[in-house]
């Protein structure tokens, strides 16, 4: 962080996480949006909330960002309890919504250069930073270009630097790949990968398993208002205790290598189907070498290997009872 830059920043502390969300609720009428939810983000740590469209996390990340207020619970943001009347603990995040906030007459770099100002930024350190930004978010060949000849997938990109000016503590970004093509869809996750190098915290909502599994060091599963579970990717699978399975294509004495290979520790299970091994294993990626050893060294010649590993899709159906984006 730059001095001139720093001088318009809150200090970042890393003795308390950057957010701490407490039995957050919020009511519309009878309807309970969301219903007691908590949970916290560590500094350099990106957080997922993945739920499926009308979990309740657009209504979170609007009580987290001070935009709505809260029925009951707590958000600290930066040690600092925020709120829609609240505005010390705002300067500490970047917010990007799911509809855009550009402008379309205006250039990439003319909209950076315009929010930056909005923050309080300016001279060469803006400028600096603009650029800076502009790179990470692949949009330094088109910085001169009128945004409203921008495709989707790259107003989505410019929104989020837009959103990084200011280098917050907690980025907020909702669905943001939502709407986008797959290679737009890519930069924008690349980008997102990148903010955790600068010591970002992230609160990331979608209902893409995929992004989830990729992006996030913890995910929250939330449904109908409230966090289902909690965890990184590999705890959350424990919940279901499935394990991985692993299976052999091959020729030979397929039963008598099914029996060596139940006798390896990670391998629970190991039966022939047709002229297939199938194992049930733990942490398949670190024991696929030796069951491939072993199979070989019982006199089976493979012709395919195939790795099959639980998902948050199978989590969340265990949880819920229905598929994420039912």
């Amino acid at each position: 962080m730059t001095t001139e830059i720093a001088d318009t920043t809150v200090e970042r502390r890393t003795d308390h996480p950057v957010l701490q969300v407490t039995d957050l609720v919020r009511r519309f009428g009878d309807l309970t949006a969301v219903g007691g939810v908590s949970f916290h983000i560590a500094p350099g740590e990106t957080y997922g909330l993945l739920g499926p469209n009308g979990a309740g996390k657009t209504t979170t990340i609007s009580m987290v960002a001070g935009l709505l207020a809260a029925d009951a619970g707590e958000v600290l943001v930066a040690g600092q309890r925020m709120g829609p009347r609240q505005v010390e603990p705002k300067k500490c995040l970047g917010l990007v919504p799911q509809d855009l906030a550009i402008y379309p007459e205006l250039s990439a770099r003319e909209n950076l250069l315009f929010f930056g100002r909005l923050h309080g930024l300016g001279g060469a350190a803006l400028k600096q930073r603009t650029a800076e930004v502009l790179d990470l978010i692949g949009l330094s060949d088109r910085a001169k270009d009128q945004t409203k000849e921008f495709s989707g997938g790259m107003k989505r990109r410019l929104n989020i630097g837009i959103g990084l000016l200011h280098r917050p503590e907690l980025l907020i970004l909702d669905e943001p790949t939502v709407g986008v093509d797959p290679q737009s869809r890519n930069a924008i996750l690349e980008s997102v990968e990148a903010l955790s190098v600068e010591g970002m915290a992230v609160l990331y909502t979608t209902h893409y398993m995929e992004e989830a599994e990729r992006l996030c060091d913890r995910i929250g599963i939330i449904d109908a208002g409230t966090i289902q579970a909690e965890g990184t990717r590999e705890e959350l699978i424990r919940i279901i205790g499935e394990l991985d399975e692993i299976r052999l294509a091959g020729t030979g004495d397929l039963a008598a290598a099914a029996d060596r290979l139940r006798a390896l520790d990670a391998v629970e299970n190991a039966v022939v189907e047709g002229r297939d091994i199938v194992l049930h294993v733990r942490d398949a990626p670190t024991a696929v070498a030796v069951v491939v050893t072993t199979a070989g060294s019982s006199g089976v010649e493979l012709a395919d290997v195939q790795i099959t590993r639980p998902d948050l899709e199978s989590v969340f159906l265990h949880l819920t009872g229905k598929a994420l984006r039912d």
